[in-house]
């Protein structure tokens, strides 16, 4: 029984190694077609110390998806800032409870790109700052735990730099979605360009 143990952990340590190495060398800087799915799933493994003390983790991602024309590290740090944020707003809900919330990651053709739905079950966004979340230096950390710069910089990266849209749904004491859609193709990417 031990030595299965033994061959869990090391199986389970060699996945955890590349997933890292795959996120942080996703390719260079070069856009390229890319599958969001693998990389999801690259990040919620690099990202699992973050979340599996306070929620489960369903993934619902559609096969096949088309690959998208991106640049990949930045993506990456996206849905990794994304999940670090959901599960932080879990945390502060199940705190002292033994219970776990929930964070759902679910991908989807639709039109002419892909759509990537981070959602969790914290306690939500009020309205009063929804409109804030993606300024720079906006926070809801307490001082010195958050800097403001991730849904800034999120923000930028799936609009400014790819053409795509990044909003939010939340519902107060039920909790928050993040709805990423990025297009298939370089043509609306303002800042990428497919190698003629």
């Amino acid at each position: 029984k031990a030595i299965a143990q033994s061959f869990e952990g090391v199986e389970r340590i060699t996945k955890i190694v590349r997933a890292m190495k795959e996120f942080a060398h996703p390719g260079g800087e070069e856009a390229a077609y890319e599958d969001l799915n693998k990389a999801i799933q690259t990040t919620v493994e690099v990202s699992r110390n973050e979340w599996k003390y306070v929620a489960e983790m369903t993934m619902d991602l559609t096969p096949d998806l088309p690959p998208v024309f991106c640049q990949l590290g930045p993506i990456n740090q996206v849905v990794l800032n994304i999940i670090v944020n959901a599960a932080h707003a879990i945390g502060d809900v199940v705190k002292g409870t033994k219970q776990k919330g929930r964070i759902t990651i679910a991908t989807r053709p639709v039109g002419d790109g892909v759509e990537i739905r981070i959602s969790d079950t914290g306690g939500g966004i009020p309205e009063t700052i929804r409109e804030k979340i993606f300024d720079p230096f906006f926070t809801t950390k307490p001082v010195g735990k958050g800097t403001g710069q991730g849904l800034a910089i999120a923000r930028s990266v799936v609009v400014d730099k790819h053409g795509g849209r990044i909003n939010v749904e939340s519902q107060v004491d039920q909790g928050t979605t993040f709805i990423i859609h990025l297009p298939v193709k370089p043509k609306e990417a303002p800042s990428l360009r497919e190698a003629a």
